[in-house]
């Protein structure tokens, strides 16, 4: 139950050519505390509620815990979350043995491009797609969880 990732910045929409799925996600927040957040994702068809622990030092890993539950109670539990519900389209894209993760942000992160990869520890290495930009792994800013509270459309860039 330790997810271990890292997240990147995207340049371009490159990635689109190569996705070998995509699907729309709308999610919102029971609770957005950093040590403990609780969120209420529509994934496609599928509901989920997850919860996360605080993130280690170097900002690769933490406790995740995700169980599926009916679109009907996600669609209740949504209704009852902080406000800045997210809304995103998800892209995976297979990169050599690794499936890249690359969120399209719409509503008030419109223009945001993030893209993560799931490890299996924190020394794998994988090969770096042309799209890839910064890295942002570890930037409080940059969680999904932050994002409802400050939006990318607030940011002074």
């Amino acid at each position: 139950m330790i997810e271990i990732e890292r997240k990147f910045l995207v340049n371009s929409d490159a990635f689109k050519a190569e996705a070998i799925s995509k699907k729309r996600i709308v999610q919102g927040y029971l609770n957005t505390n950093p040590e403990r957040a609780v969120r209420v994702r529509i994934k496609g068809d599928t509901g989920f509620i997850t919860v996360k622990g605080i993130s280690n030092a170097s900002g690769m890993s933490r406790f995740e815990w995700e169980k599926e539950i009916p679109v009907t109670e996600a669609e209740q539990l949504l209704s009852i979350c902080e406000a800045g519900v997210i809304s995103k389209t998800r892209y995976n894209v297979n990169v050599g043995n690794y499936i890249f993760e690359v969120d399209e942000f719409d509503g008030d992160n419109q223009g945001l491009l993030l893209a993560e990869v799931e490890l299996q520890s924190e020394t794998d290495e994988f090969e770096k797609p042309i799209w890839l930009a910064d890295e942002v792994t570890g930037d409080t800013k940059y969680y999904n969880s932050q994002l409802s509270k400050n939006p990318f459309k607030n940011w002074s860039l």
